[in-house]
């Protein structure tokens, strides 16, 4: 046998697999993991992902489609039943009205953005991409051929996005506007009044808006909305929703899309040349969560306001700190450029990187999320375990 040369070897990957990076969200926690291995005591405050547990009646709906058998393929959009239980869902909380043709269940929220994205967005397309961004929009359109256009905005102004701004950005060249309300990472709510005039101005220039809403319900404000509620710019809309963050579903995998037929179906095509159908036992655990008491929902809302006010007033506490009071989702977005300069730390990554090591406190820096001044902290735990948290930053902090 020939031995394989080290030039042999070397692996010639696509273009557009090289167009994207891992996500660094997935990098942190890899780097946590590896901590704990070591045996090394790791406050993970990383994560986006709820600390309760998946309610029980979601849960024995998954182990009665198990015992009864319900392990075979199904459609590769999901099945009737979950599709219609999405719609009635979203329609009596925000007034939608979408038809089952109009509904998708894929493998999470992300994969809806994935699917979405790739039947929308050809080579050369613009985006337009508000920043800070959730860390897989850049790489998604990225793959797709597409190219983002970041949309600035201010953290003294929370972040907010208007349809003035996103004006100044359209070109011949725009395709898609990316909304993210309840934002990850900034926790940003956009007003029912912003998002509406975003999505009539796109629907004047014939652009579509995708509104990622994984978070939709964890809206703390008192205004909760859906631009699905816009029936006559409907045309131009597509929405992400996921069950991970509303019902503690995370690793069960269930998101879907709502938008015109001719979309959904297109995502549907794709979908069944990918993944095929979610799995048919979480499908029945979905309709549980959407069809059932939504009591759980509520009472993780409340819960979070609590941990967010817990974590915010933690943080500005500790000098250098500033810290926007976020409005939804369950992350704080905290600035702490005072520190750069100090101790070799020269960006977030610095600092992540050193608080992670040196503190055992895993958070996420802001690079990933299009920013460079801020780090990203979930307050998805207990209030003991920000405790410990704020702790070692603080004596972190202290001696930089």
């Amino acid at each position: 046998m020939t031995p394989v040369t080290e030039a042999a070897a070397v692996v010639k990957l696509t273009e557009r697999i090289n167009r994207i990076q891992p996500s660094a969200t997935m990098a942190v926690v890899a780097e946590a993991d590896k901590l704990r291995q070591q045996g090394v005591d790791v406050v993970d405050l990383s994560v986006g992902e709820p600390h309760f547990s998946t309610p029980q009646h979601i849960k024995d709906a998954a182990i009665a489609a198990i015992n009864s058998n319900f392990t075979k393929y199904t459609a590769a959009a999901g099945t009737s039943e979950l599709r219609d239980a999405i719609v009635n869902r979203h329609t009596a909380d925000f007034d939608s009205g979408y038809r089952r043709e109009e509904a998708v269940a894929s493998v999470g929220g992300k994969h809806v953005l994935f699917n979405a994205i790739q039947v929308l967005v050809d080579h050369g397309d613009e985006v337009i991409l508000p920043v800070p961004y959730w860390v897989s929009f850049k790489d998604i359109v990225n793959y797709a051929g597409g190219k983002p256009v970041f949309l600035e905005t201010e953290e003294t102004q929370g972040f907010r996005v208007t349809a003035a701004m996103i004006e100044r950005l359209v070109s011949p060249r725009t395709k898609l506007i990316i909304l993210n309300s309840p934002s990850n990472p900034s926790g940003a709510v956009m007003s029912p009044e912003d998002q509406t005039e975003v999505v009539r101005l796109a629907a004047q220039r014939g652009i579509w808006v995708l509104s990622d809403e994984c978070y939709v319900y964890l809206n703390y404000t008192g205004r909760q909305f859906s631009v699905g509620s816009l029936h006559e710019q409907r045309e131009r809309i597509v929405i992400a929703g996921s069950l991970s963050k509303t019902y503690a579903m995370t690793g069960w995998r269930m998101g879907f899309a709502l938008a015109p037929a001719a979309v959904s179906s297109a995502m549907a095509k794709l979908q069944s040349q990918s993944t095929s159908n979610p799995t048919s036992i979480v499908q029945k655990a979905a309709v549980a969560a959407l069809n059932g008491p939504q009591q759980c929902v509520e009472e993780m809302r409340q819960e979070y306001i609590k941990l967010r006010d817990h974590i915010v007033g933690g943080l500005r506490s500790i000098p250098g700190i500033r810290c926007n009071l976020p409005e939804g989702a369950f992350y704080v977005y905290p600035n702490l450029s005072a520190f750069f300069g100090r101790g070799g730390v020269h960006s977030p990554a610095d600092l992540a990187g050193k608080l992670l090591r040196e503190a055992h406190v895993a958070v996420v820096p802001g690079e990933g999320f299009g920013t460079h001044e801020h780090v990203r902290v979930s307050y998805a735990t207990s209030v003991k375990e920000l405790d410990r948290g704020l702790e070692r930053m603080r004596s972190f902090f202290a001696s930089l």
